[in-house]
């Protein structure tokens, strides 16, 4: 099995995973789960620089207009990441970040800021918290 067939089966069963588990406990979370985001930020960035290396840096849109289940992957990618901006901003506010670049940055790079915007919020909030 390939790389390109292997990390997306074990990146499918890691979200089902961690969505199951978040969805049953009720732990709160603690003062370092920032960097659980922050890991997955900077893990898709190196996958992402391989696929913009190997692919080249517009490789994705052929991807999301070669057919409509292009299409819907683009659109849900889109209605993803806005869904989440749009939660994250009021608590981003209160944690007095700067959000304009933090969504600017999502929109230009998609998960790869949105989990780096979510990690620094978690961050923020943390510290916030012990004092």
């Amino acid at each position: 099995m390939s790389q390109v067939e292997l990390f997306p089966l074990i990146a499918g069963l890691a979200a089902v995973a961690s969505v199951i588990y978040l969805s049953i406990t009720d732990k709160p979370l603690s003062k370092n789960t920032w960097m659980v985001p922050a890991a997955l930020s900077l893990l898709f960035l190196g996958l992402s620089l391989q696929a913009v290396l190997v692919e080249g840096a517009l490789g994705f849109w052929p991807e999301h207009t070669r057919n409509l289940w292009g299409n819907q992957i683009w659109y849900d990618l889109l209605l993803g990441v806005s869904a989440a901006i749009a939660f994250i901003i009021p608590r981003a506010r209160k944690a007095k970040m700067q959000v304009l670049p933090w969504a600017l940055l999502c929109l230009a790079t998609g998960s790869i800021g949105l989990y780096a915007f979510i990690s620094r919020l978690l961050y923020l909030e943390a510290r916030i918290e012990t004092y």
